[in-house]
């Protein structure tokens, strides 16, 4: 079964023409009008990410140059950059925070 699947797949080609049959789908699907409309959307939610991103960043280096940071902030801080934060301690939580500040420098 999965071999057949996969052989079907196959026929249809390279990423190319899968990106063709995505956009042929999202006109079928929102219409020539909403694309724009979903692109700025889009945009929009991705502007706001970097900018949260970048507010627990900043927010994070006045913490360390003023000492102790409470796990309250940590959380809040974590929970801003999509990190699950319920199983790990302060110095965990620290460390996944840096890791996901350190990757989206690059």
């Amino acid at each position: 079964m999965s071999a057949g699947l996969h052989n079907l797949l196959m026929q249809f080609g390279g990423p190319q023409e899968w990106i063709i049959i995505v956009i042929v789908v999202v006109v079928l699907f929102f219409g020539v009008k909403k694309i724009p409309e979903l692109a700025r959307t889009f945009g929009k939610a991705g502007a706001e990410y970097e900018k949260a991103k970048m507010e627990a960043k900043r927010e994070l280096q006045q913490l360390k140059s003023s000492g102790n940071v409470g796990r309250e902030k940590l959380e809040e801080i974590a929970e801003s950059l999509g990190i699950n934060y319920t199983n790990k301690n302060d110095d965990e939580l620290r460390a996944a925070i840096e890791v996901e500040l350190n990757k989206t420098k690059k």
